[in-house]
């Protein structure tokens, strides 16, 4: 038993001593990553720039609106004059722009109505839409605010209360509202994950893995040619020796594929606890199995190593697009009946299950259990094919 072992060994070491390919093989997982961290890392946070155009200078309270928007996370504001506003606005370089008229907190401090002007080209689009939502929701409250500070100074008139005493003790109630309000607002998310990166990160994994392990059926195919595995077979090593070996030696590459990409993924935008990283490894381990198995599969009826190539492409394809990836399949589908016939289906959804759905292994039996039968099978066939092709034994 321990000769297979061996030869997985030898595979691997000559694996990590082949540059070219570990650069392929590890690399290719890290930028993949950086592309993720890149496109999706900051997608649960809304983020834009307000546009504003500002006429009352100096204003007390068009000041103070600009301090609360610049004060939001999610939102920058840029100054920018009455005539590039409305050159880009026809021009559709912009689409919603904040005006604050001239004699804008003149007209507040004489408590006199005041208003502000969102000027938008058609319906300002998605993001204008969110932007101008909270421009008014802090003009809303800062105008709530005005009206505090109004009805308490008109009911303290007449006291003999200094007016800057009831300013500063106003302004004392109103700042501790705002760090601590008395009703606030927490987000439970329920079922799974919204973040892009749980959503995508299955099949980034299953489909990098099942593309790196069949592609190692061209290295078996060109030994074939080059008869390297006849020599082998000159030792004492026995056929299913070789054969285990080689299985083995495929889903050592693959896991390593898997765990550069589910430990970035752990340390940076943590998505796991530690049992559910656990639990992962364990259906990348299972998945990895199946490439191999399915790699062999593709060695044994390859007769060159482009054909082999060109196989393994077509096949990783194939799985990932049947398997909906990237896009959701609507159930009763043509394409929904395909994904069943999908590898990277199962991997994928157990995969989801552990990392969008809080789930456990026993929630994912079902696609453990299809990847551990198509493993199997594979194995059997690629056995059997190795045997009746041509130059096999």
């Amino acid at each position: 038993m321990i000769r297979p072992w061996l030869v997985a060994l030898r595979e691997l070491r000559t694996y990590l001593q082949d540059k070219a390919d570990l650069s392929y093989s590890l690399l290719l997982p890290i930028v993949t990553f950086a592309l993720m961290y890149g496109a999706f890392g900051g997608q649960d946070v809304f983020h834009a720039t307000a546009h504003v155009v500002n006429e009352d200078k100096p204003g007390t309270y068009s000041t103070l609106l600009l301090e609360r928007l610049e004060a939001l996370d999610n939102l920058d504001v840029k100054l920018i004059s009455p005539e590039e506003a409305e050159r880009k606005l026809a021009r559709s370089d912009l689409l919603m722009v904040l005006f604050i008229p001239q004699g804008f907190s003149q007209r507040l401090a004489a408590r006199e109505p005041a208003r502000l002007i969102l000027r938008q080209r058609g319906n300002g689009g998605q993001e204008g839409q969110i932007v101008a939502s909270l421009i008014r929701a802090e003009v809303e409250r800062i105008n709530q605010e005005f009206q505090v500070r109004t009805q308490v100074v008109s009911r303290l008139a007449g006291r003999g209360i200094p007016p800057e005493v009831i300013e500063t003790t106003v302004e004392k109630f109103l700042n501790r509202e705002r760090e601590h309000p008395i009703v606030g607002i927490t987000e439970e998310t329920v079922g799974s994950r919204p973040d892009l990166v749980s959503q995508y990160l299955p099949g980034i994994v299953t489909m990098y893995v099942l593309f790196a392990i069949t592609l190692t059926s061209r290295a078996i195919v060109e030994e074939r040619r080059r008869g390297t595995l006849e020599r082998l077979m000159t030792t004492r090593l026995s056929v299913g020796e070789l054969f285990m070996g080689k299985f083995l030696a495929n889903i050592s590459r693959g896991f390593v594929q898997t765990l550069v990409l589910l430990a970035l993924s752990y340390a940076v935008f943590q998505l796991f606890t530690p049992l559910s990283f656990l639990q992962s490894l364990v259906v990348a381990l299972l998945f990895a199995m199946t490439g191999s198995a399915l790699g062999l599969v593709i060695a044994s009826v390859a007769r060159s190593e482009d054909a082999a190539t060109w196989i393994a492409v077509f096949f990783t394809m194939a799985m990932v697009m049947f398997s909906g990836t990237f896009f959701p399949i609507s159930p009763g589908s043509v394409l929904y009946i395909l994904s069943k016939l999908s590898v990277n289906t199962y991997a994928n959804s157990a995969l989801r299950t552990l990392i969008t759905q809080g789930g456990s292994l026993a929630d994912a039996g079902l696609e453990l259990g299809v990847m551990a039968g198509v493993t199997v099978v594979a194995l059997v066939v690629s056995r059997i094919l190795f045997r009746v092709m041509p130059g096999g034994r």
